[in-house]
């Protein structure tokens, strides 16, 4: 079985390279994947990209097979599917995904792949880490029967929540965003559509995951009293000004984080993050979520394509890489 691999590396902030990697044996319990499909997650790695990881997140903002540490160098990323070619008779052959940066093959335990279900496309599945973390914010934000939701920021995060709300019984649920083009997606969900100026108010919840401090001024502005922000948005080493005057106090507003690093406390006795994983896979047997992938290049091209990702000169939401 071939053992070199090459991964993609960030050894200085806005600098990519592609290295070659020789790959260990597999131990018992071990496989080996062939990657098919990486996705850049353009949000959290243009600013792993560009160094803007703050020390006292070093820790915290490690994806579970990261080499090196920030700024650089460093091996980052999480959405990855592939090709058991070898390990546990269950496996070999299967297509999977797991939270691996972008490299053409490696070796991990077996525990940390995930069966991509028949009906969800190789090419689909990449979105599977993402999705998980629209689940889980879901799992934090409880939405009820009828609530009136609005997803602010409709980058990838954002219209995975607004993608897994899409349906939620009796709810109206709204996609809020500068961009306009961003009504497709919205469209292919069945959900409403708005720019910032024109969307509905009087919300008992707000996702708000546009990462800017506009969008979280206005989702405080569009909640009812009592009204719940849940905050999605990574702000790597920015700092944010909060509006906590005018209607915070007398409104009863609240904001609350939420991050994909922890199964919610409500759930966390009986789901696992394997639980959440494999949800986050079965719902992307909708085929509206392929909307959500906005472009597709080359492993090779990935150091080229890697700046203009980060500096918005190429925009995306997911960027599929093709190994």
């Amino acid at each position: 079985m071939e053992r070199d691999a090459r991964a993609f590396w960030i050894p200085s902030p806005g600098k990519g390279e592609i290295r070659e990697v020789v790959l260990p044996e597999p131990g018992p319990g071990e496989v080996v994947v062939r990657t098919l499909y990486s996705g850049v997650s353009r949000g959290t790695e243009a600013i792993v990209f560009r160094g803007g990881v703050p020390p006292n997140q070093h820790a915290i903002m490690r994806a579970p097979f990261q080499d090196g540490t920030f700024p650089g160098p460093v091996k980052y990323g999480y959405l990855n599917v592939g090709v058991v070619e070898e390990g546990p008779a269950g496996l070999r052959g299967r297509t999977v995904f797991c939270l691996y940066p972008h490299q053409t093959r490696y070796v991990v335990p077996a525990g940390a792949v995930a069966v991509v279900p028949d009906g969800v496309p190789p090419e689909r599945a990449v979105l599977a880490g993402t999705v998980e973390t629209a689940v889980n914010a879901l799992w934090d934000a409880a939405p009820l029967v009828g609530d009136r939701v609005a997803v602010v920021g409709a980058g990838m995060v954002g219209c995975s929540v607004a993608g897994v709300l899409a349906g939620f019984p009796g709810s109206r649920v709204q996609l809020v965003d500068t961009d306009p083009s961003r009504a497709a997606v919205a469209e292919a969900f069945g959900v409403e559509f708005a720019p910032p100026d024109r969307a509905a108010g009087d919300c008992d919840l707000v996702v708000h995951a546009s990462a800017t401090e506009a969008g979280l001024a206005r989702s405080l502005e569009l909640l009812a009293p009592e009204g719940e922000v849940i905050e999605l948005s990574w702000y790597g080493d920015r700092r944010v000004g909060v509006p906590l005057g005018e209607f915070f106090h007398s409104r009863r507003l609240t904001i609350r984080g939420s991050q994909v690093g922890a199964v919610p406390p409500a759930r966390r006795a009986h789901r696992s993050f394997a639980d959440r994983l494999a949800l986050a896979l079965a719902l992307l047997a909708n085929p509206a979520f392929d909307t959500l992938i906005t472009g597709e290049s080359p492993f090779a091209e990935l150091p080229r394509v890697m700046p203009a990702l980060a500096s918005g000169e190429l925009p995306a939401l997911c960027h599929r890489i093709v190994h």
